[in-house]
């Protein structure tokens, strides 16, 4: 028998919405996200987000709201911080849409597929930076020459790994052998895609007519770990959440010295 582990992405009443976010529901949570980095400039990307989900989904505990979304976004209800939300509103409707993906994934990784180009099959949401970088003109790039670009899919990944690394208690290797020896390949598989793809280009993850901004090994390292997903989730859910060590104090014979110092044995003193 197993046990969902999965947690309530947000501490609302509210139901989860069951269809897809749209793409506009995507603009507007970057939107957000964008706003907030005019006042914070560490608030990450959307596709960190998204990594960060993925591990919370899969986490062995189901981890709150309202601890995890300080340590993503590092904003806080009990007041003022560096990376607040610009009012209640904008929190509100940041969650109602983080509530809706989460929602997306936890019904994509709990469905059983064949493989990963089901309809049903979880999708992460990932950028091609380099991609997009190729259809800026000369001058554009010219600027950006300097600044470092992610790999595929590698954001996500990076997210992924700072929920693991914000909550390791969570991920520590189950005693039973072959259990840890697959959360350990799973993990391993996530942490291959944080690294560069320095491979010759050879393909776009997203079209056939695109210039190609990725190697065929960047390809199959993602497969790999969107594959390393479905099996962490499964992995928790059938071992259960983790079950805390209750340690007893030792009760001394009845023939012992109490321990309260009277000088009298246990069973004439504190254990009559």
């Amino acid at each position: 028998m197993t046990q969902d582990s999965t947690p309530p992405a947000a501490d609302v009443s509210e139901p989860l919405a069951s269809h897809e976010m749209s793409p506009e529901e995507f603009d507007e949570i970057d939107a957000i996200l964008d706003e907030m980095r005019t006042r914070f400039d560490e608030t990450p990307q959307w596709e960190f987000c998204e990594g960060f989900m993925a591990a919370l989904v899969c986490c062995r505990r189901p981890i709150p709201a309202s601890e995890y979304i300080d340590v993503l976004l590092d904003v806080s209800e009990d007041g003022p911080s560096e990376g607040s939300f610009a009012d209640a509103a904008q929190r509100e409707r940041f969650m109602q849409l983080w509530d809706k993906r989460w929602s997306e994934v936890v019904t994509a990784l709990d469905t059983e597929i064949k493989a990963l180009d089901d309809e049903a099959a979880y999708q992460p949401e990932v950028m091609d930076v380099r991609g997009a970088i190729a259809t800026l003109s000369e001058e554009e790039r010219a600027a950006m020459a300097d600044d470092p670009v992610p790999a595929f899919a590698q954001v996500w990944a990076l997210g992924f790994m700072f929920a693991v690394e914000s909550w390791p208690e969570e991920w520590t290797a189950p005693r039973d052998k072959d259990a840890a020896k697959w959360l350990d390949a799973a993990l391993q598989a996530v942490v291959a895609l944080t690294e560069d793809d320095e491979g010759e280009p050879e393909m776009s993850p997203f079209s056939d007519d695109a210039p190609p901004t990725m190697s065929l090994a960047r390809l199959n390292t993602f497969v790999d770990a969107v594959w390393a997903v479905y099996d962490l989730r499964e992995i928790w859910r059938s071992i259960g959440p983790r079950v805390e060590t209750l340690r007893k104090e030792a009760t001394p014979g009845r023939n012992d010295l109490c321990p309260c110092g009277s000088g009298k044995k246990y069973k004439k003193c504190h254990g009559a």
